[in-house]
């Protein structure tokens, strides 16, 4: 295969769903639930979670209208760049989300990592935080190993890895079904349900954790050339994956809530628990919990997997288009896949591995809001708009009120973002702007494009 062709179209619904549901299923709850508890100070958070679920359903009709009707790889670079306007401010939006991925998509492949490091202290206790984050990011340059193989043999791999991953919410369900103690799991303190100013800021870090654990519903649209009958699967898997983690989560927090004491497991400090594995000693011993954290970092390497192979593909697909750097955008000359991106990527989210889970998780939420999902909205808008006869084989149900929803949504987990992040992530989009803006001077393109004589 030649650098310039197009990879073949092998994922079929099967493979789409699990690559959707291997990111979104790996370290999710396992990880977060500590510091979900941790937001609004008892089982009331939970509230934050049903918040995210709104949003992300809404939101996950905005990527099926889009990607069944753009049908390539680059998700939202493809998106922005269509819907406002090729070589103006569609040049522009694209280049941002380039910009602000190359910051937030490693930062959320190293939550994954983290959460390895975290579920690696109950099998090597004597051992060092720093330690384990190092074979934390250990794993991460192991998934580049992974998937520097033809598309088909990762497409058996993932499906593989995503079996581990239901089995292991499985035995957390069961056993939270079969041990289940609902004064555990409705302990609620005296004042959970008095909202004030500071109640509504903790709703909103609540949700964001709860948008984390949902983060790779879309993750099918990052490889579009790669779907087999896009216009059809890449809706239903979009869909279907946020239907069936819905319900495994639900059910995976409630187990747990009903089995651990969430006063056991919430941390002050922000230091997340292994609480799965003390869920499994609490009921079968320390032999078994030890067995099933052994799982638990399956499921983590299956969402691992499922990130970077979507992820890799971002750069890929802006260097074929003309907006980054040629070299991202070769396939490999025998492998036929984008090898350049898949390295740079990999590389870039082992060494973000080292920076505190809740820090990553905000921080990556806050690089993306303002240009990839609100900004994707906007983009859906403007699209109905200007291209009303493109061919859409999924139309957004209700259109505009689902569009309209996630963007007030989007917004709220925005502005009840801690000031310093925040203040963080605009400046690192300003900063693009200019260096945007100093590269299309440099080669004279738009909006410094010299005016051709008729």
């Amino acid at each position: 295969m030649s650098s310039s062709q197009i990879p073949e179209r092998r994922f079929g619904l099967l493979q789409a769903t699990a690559l959707n549901m291997s990111n979104m299923l790996g370290a999710g709850p396992f990880i977060t639930i500590p510091a979900l508890m941790l937001t609004m100070g008892g089982p009331q958070s939970m509230l934050g979670w049903g918040v995210a679920l709104i949003l992300a359903l809404a939101d996950g009709l905005v990527w099926s209208e889009l990607g069944a009707a753009l049908q390539k790889s680059g998700g939202s670079y493809v998106y922005l760049r269509e819907g406002y306007r090729r070589e103006k401010w569609g040049r522009f939006m694209g280049f941002l989300f380039i910009w602000q991925f190359i910051l937030s998509g490693p930062l959320e492949l190293a939550t994954a990592y983290v959460g390895v490091a975290q579920y690696l202290q109950p099998l090597w206790p004597q051992s060092s935080e720093f330690t384990r984050l190092c074979l934390g990011a250990g794993v991460g340059l192991f998934m580049i190993f992974l998937l520097y193989r033809r598309i088909e043999s990762i497409g058996t791999i993932l499906i593989t890895l995503w079996g581990g991953a239901l089995l292991a919410m499985a035995v957390v369900i069961v056993t939270g079904a079969l041990h289940f103690d609902a004064k555990l799991a409705f302990d609620f303190p005296l004042d959970a349900w008095h909202f004030d100013a500071a109640k509504w800021v903790a709703l909103g870090a609540a949700a964001r954790i709860g948008m984390y654990d949902y983060l790779g519903y879309y993750d099918i649209c990052f490889i579009g050339d790669e779907v087999k009958q896009p216009g059809r699967v890449i809706p239903r898997a979009v869909m279907l994956s946020l239907g069936l983690v819905a319900l495994i989560y639900f059910a995976v927090n409630l187990s747990i809530l009903g089995v651990v004491p969430w006063r056991e497991f919430v941390s002050a400090d922000g230091v997340s628990k292994p609480v799965v594995t003390m869920m499994m000693a609490k009921i079968y011993g320390n032999d078994f919990a030890q067995l099933f954290t052994g799982l638990v970092l399956w499921t983590m390497v299956a969402c691992c997997f499922a990130m970077l192979l979507g992820y890799s593909r971002i750069p890929y697909a802006a260097a074929r288009d003309g907006s980054f750097f040629k070299v991202f955008g070769s396939l490999h000359p025998r492998l036929g896949f984008p090898h350049v991106s898949l390295i740079v990527v990999g590389i870039l989210a082992a060494a973000a591995t080292f920076v505190k889970l809740g820090t990553l998780i905000d921080a990556l939420l806050t690089t993306r809001i303002v240009v990839q999902f609100a900004g994707q909205i906007g983009a859906l808008v403007m699209l109905r708009r200007v291209q009303p006869k493109l061919e859409r084989p999924f139309r957004m149900w209700l259109y505009p009120l689902p569009a309209l929803l996630a963007f007030v949504g989007w917004m709220y987990l925005l502005v009840t973002t801690d000031r310093l992040l925040l203040g963080y992530g605009m400046v690192a989009l300003l900063v693009g702007v200019f260096v945007f803006l100093g590269w299309s001077r440099h080669t004279r393109s738009w909006p410094f494009a010299v005016a051709k004589a008729a």
